[in-house]
């Protein structure tokens, strides 16, 4: 019993400790918006029961999962924001390295996008509005590249976390509950969006405060799309997982969009990515930064709470 007590007493000293709180990531001391919502770590149940009406056979079989502590951005990442990154007019302003720092990398080393052969908000605007149709490596390069310029580290969230952030402590269909006659207050998708996306944060965020996690936009995860993936994990608590890729396709995005019905809009909906994205690009070979044909995806950072080695980082933004 002693050593329960202890337990608790280091876990809980460790977060009064070390500030985990919601703050604002500011950029050269100018604000984004982009705040991050502390998410601690917790048990959940990942994927969907077969009783779930519209379930995919690739939701399955559901398994339990401890994810460890970090901070998820609030919000979807704004064009705001990757016009930054798109641009590099401010990478000359990097702050000086600092031993306290997270991430000490020279923001020059990172590479940025190239610039694309149309408007990629395809007129449905920008300011306030979620940057999309940027590929899996272009998504991980802001992550690098804001890294570089805040000091802090960050990167795209594993499926399993953006699951357990999704659900927000709940196992339903959808984060507030299985009726879809609610949707329409909590997400944008094809019965409300006239075709468009919109900008974030206009719905109702989920209980543990983050807006737009159903719809809106498709949001880029780490992981490759496996179909049979769950199954090694039925039986146990599997850690934080994580399907690293070794091929370009298919990898995973989450959430729904604003073209998606209901049920693609659903906490344990997956979606692998196709080549079929860059059906249109006229380039050969075809851009590593931008999916011409996918005006649905986007994506949101995370920052874990424990810091990996550098090392490892390289492996996230890679």
């Amino acid at each position: 019993m002693k050593s329960a007590y202890l337990l608790l007493f280091v876990v809980f000293g460790l977060f009064a400790q070390d500030d985990f709180s919601k703050y604002n990531q500011k950029i050269i001391g100018i604000d984004y918006n982009l705040e991050m919502t502390p998410i601690k770590s917790g048990v959940f149940l990942m994927g969907s029961p077969k009783s779930e009406k519209n379930r995919m056979a690739d939701e399955g079989p559901t398994h339990q999962v401890k994810v460890d502590s970090f901070w998820m951005a609030t919000h979807e990442t704004t064009w705001d924001l990757y016009h930054l990154f798109m641009s590099r007019d401010i990478d000359k302003n990097q702050p000086n390295f600092n031993s306290r720092n997270e991430v000490n990398i020279e923001v020059d080393g990172v590479s940025g996008a190239t610039t694309p052969y149309v408007e990629m908000s395809f007129g449905m605007g920008t300011e306030g509005y979620p940057a999309i149709s940027m590929t899996q490596l272009a998504a991980k390069k802001f992550c690098q590249w804001l890294s570089a310029m805040t000091g802090n580290f960050y990167r795209l969230p594993t499926e399993s976390e953006w699951e357990y952030a999704c659900r927000a402590g709940t196992q339903t269909a959808f984060s507030f509950g299985n009726d879809t006659s609610k949707l329409d207050d909590y997400a944008w998708y094809k019965n409300n969006s006239e075709e468009s996306y919109h900008k974030v944060g206009l719905k109702k965020p989920n209980p543990w405060g983050l807006f737009d996690m159903h719809g809106n936009v498709s949001e880029w995860t780490l992981d490759m799309h496996d179909v049979r993936a769950y199954q090694k994990y039925s039986g146990g608590v599997a850690t934080n997982p994580y399907e690293k890729p070794t091929k370009l396709y298919p990898r995973v995005v989450r959430g729904g969009s604003w073209m998606n019905s209901n049920f693609k809009l659903r906490s344990a909906s997956r979606q692998a990515s196709s080549k079929q994205w860059k059906k249109q690009d006229p380039q050969i070979p075809r851009s590593e930064w931008w999916h011409t044909d996918a005006q649905f995806v986007g994506f949101r950072v995370i920052r874990p709470f424990v810091t990996p080695p550098n090392e490892e980082q390289l492996t996230y933004w890679e």
